[in-house]
């Protein structure tokens, strides 16, 4: 290892990154994507990371997985060095990634041969990648779609194909890089519940960036970006209490938390920390109860 950060699965430090002018197809001037980030991520942690379009949670995400190297500063995947050439195989095996558009992802003419692509790339033996398939397809629940065509299969269908191809490689983390953006609610859903399931299961640490406030609810924490910086990092309920802080930044909050804010604006005592439609019924039925017993 070329660092011991002995329960981090990504360690970044002070990282910088500037999309240089004409890099982006924008026409302007240089362009700081990411400007001075320190993170920690422990293994095994559920992780959603927030921010508005143009933020810099998607550069963030190719730097984790040495797609991008950053400018200044460094980052550590499992201790090692992402600007080490000679790590960055290893790295991507360590760290998988789901990337937005599914169609763009997919590269076998059946969900078999898909998802065995990234496992034959890295020399795994025949028989092995037999076995690797067969796990990855059944953890994701693709099984009976073995021999489709992924170009018949849904978008949330597909994300899950692409996860089962990564998890075919035994990652210790998986970055999906904004992965539910282009899927309906549905689709969102399922690929959600494998995510969930394989880090409650399987400790494998999951880096989700998202705009979707709902998503982030079930996180251990949330990291918020804006102008390439982080402005909130926390429990989600501590995250989200700050509505005026998101809303700032061009960010929603979970409509439950929205509607507490607006009632407690207009006086009524109720806790700043709900996040969870459960959690509001839970405290409403009370405020009633204790309003007609008075």
């Amino acid at each position: 290892m070329d660092k011991e950060c002995e329960n981090s699965m990504i360690h970044i430090e002070n990282i910088y990154y500037r999309y240089k002018d004409g890099e982006m197809d924008i026409g302007i001037n240089d362009v700081i994507a990411l400007d001075g980030i320190t993170l920690d991520i422990p293994k095994g942690q559920f992780v959603v990371v927030l921010g508005r379009n143009g933020s810099g949670k998607s550069t963030l995400a190719r730097n984790m997985n040495a797609l991008l190297i950053p400018d200044a500063g460094a980052i550590y995947i499992s201790g090692l060095d992402t600007r080490i050439e000679s790590n960055v195989w290893e790295i991507r095996k360590k760290t998988g990634m789901v990337f937005q558009n599914p169609d763009n992802q997919i590269v076998g003419t059946t969900v078999e041969e898909d998802v065995a692509f990234g496992v034959e790339n890295i020399g795994v033996k025949t028989a092995e990648i037999r076995v690797r398939v067969d796990e990855a397809v059944n953890e994701v629940g693709m099984s009976e779609y073995m021999n489709s065509a992924p170009h018949l299969l849904s978008g949330g269908q597909k994300q899950r194909v692409a996860i089962a191809g990564i998890l075919a490689m035994k990652p210790e983390c998986i970055v999906l890089d904004e992965a539910t953006a282009m899927l309906d609610p549905v689709g969102r859903d399922e690929v959600l519940s494998v995510v969930r399931r394989l880090n409650k299961e399987e400790n494998i640490t999951i880096i989700h960036i998202t705009h979707h406030m709902n998503e982030a609810i079930k996180a251990d924490r949330v990291i918020v970006i804006d102008g390439g910086k982080v402005i909130l990092d926390g429990k989600p309920k501590e995250v989200f209490k700050n509505v005026d802080i998101l809303k700032s930044v061009g960010l929603s909050v979970p409509q439950v938390t929205e509607v507490f804010h607006k009632l407690i604006a207009k006086g009524i005592v109720l806790p700043t920390d709900i996040i969870s439609v459960e959690e509001a019924h839970k405290v409403l039925i009370g405020l009633l109860s204790n309003t007609n017993s008075h």
